[in-house]
């Protein structure tokens, strides 16, 4: 998974902590290290020494947010480490709520059928389970899915993400501090995939910088052995393709054909299909970027990308998660984007 880091100011983004009903109550001591992750694990972290935890301030179902960002969550889990003196708070983001609900289908159907505009969809979905902290504004997107079916069991965001795909859409989330309420909530929507990869590739104005790696020495046939002895051990013989893929036919001869033996004695036939495919992606050519980004703000599912003109290498990759980090009073933000795996 490749890399891109932002700074960003400090200023602008203290983080507020709030009760559980919204009501603020101050900021995060700024000297405070935490680490919050959005895009696969969803959560935060940050210790308080022994001395400075106040059990109001840090109380279980009270809130932590950035406004005007999907920085924030609510505290789920304390522990109390006496022999370092500390208190870590943990918690869940705001998106990872969406990843606690199951869509299921109705009583009398195979499957739930899905029609309209894309907000107006998602706003049926969410419906009243996640009480009044979510809100989908009254915003068209002008996109509709028709006689959409949604797969069995499967969690609110998946359901969502799924149709938000196929359409170059994405899904935002932030937190809004209303004028006229005394507590805010999160706004949660549909918006189109930002697509910036020609704007970093033909970036000059200092604000993005790469570097590009084109690794072609991997290994393109894998010689999987499973379970047997001497001759009648079940031998399978895996290629990468043209394309990145892999097959059973082969691709790569002579001097291009680079070989590997894995071993995997306890196997059966379709286990070890399975993990010689994992092994052999893990071992093939790959092409990894490395981004920095200043003074831009990307979000997940973004795209980002570049191009390399001395190799004529190219990547162009979406956002998967987003890692904030907060350290010694400095703000970063740390951007994954999507792998070959």
């Amino acid at each position: 998974m490749e890399s891109v880091t932002a700074n960003v100011n400090d200023k602008e983004n203290r983080i507020i902590i709030a009760k559980s009903n919204g009501e603020e109550m101050g900021y995060l001591d700024k000297n405070i290290d935490l680490d919050m992750e959005i895009g696969e694990e969803n959560d935060f972290k940050f210790d308080v020494s022994i001395k400075n935890y106040s059990k109001d301030m840090y109380a279980y179902k009270n809130r932590i947010f950035i406004p005007g960002t999907e920085y924030g969550g609510i505290i789920d889990d304390i522990e109390v480490n006496t022999g370092k003196d500390i208190v870590t708070v943990k918690g869940i983001t705001w998106r990872r709520f969406l990843h606690l609900k199951i869509v299921e289908p109705p009583d009398e159907d195979s499957h739930l059928m899905l029609d309209g505009e894309l907000n107006e969809v998602i706003r049926m979905l969410i419906g009243e389970r996640l009480g009044t902290l979510f809100v989908v504004p009254q915003k068209s997107t002008e996109v509709r899915i028709s006689n959409w079916r949604v797969d069995r069991y499967v969690t609110l965001y998946d359901a969502i993400m799924k149709f938000l795909d196929l359409k170059g859409y994405r899904l935002r989330l932030e937190y809004v501090q209303p004028e006229l309420l005394e507590c805010g909530y999160v706004e949660i929507q549909a918006v189109p995939v930002v697509d910036y990869s020609e704007e970093i590739e033909y970036s000059e104005d200092g604000k993005v910088h790469y570097t590009i790696r084109d690794y072609r020495g991997g290994i393109n046939h894998l010689i999987c052995a499973g379970s047997g002895q001497d001759e009648e051990r079940m031998i399978l013989h895996l290629f990468v393709q043209e394309d990145g893929s892999i097959g059973k036919r082969q691709f790569y001869f002579g001097l291009d054909e680079r070989e590997e033996v894995y071993e995997f004695t306890n196997a059966d036939a379709a286990k070890l299909e399975e993990d010689g495919e994992k092994r052999l992606k893990k071992l093939k050519n790959y092409k990894k970027m490395e981004v920095s980004v200043n003074d831009m703000e990307l979000e997940l599912g973004d795209i980002v990308g570049g191009y390399e003109e001395y190799t004529g290498t190219q990547i162009s990759k979406p956002v998967v998660r987003k890692i904030l980090k907060v350290k010694n009073g400095n703000t970063e933000i740390e951007y994954k984007i999507k792998g070959d795996d």
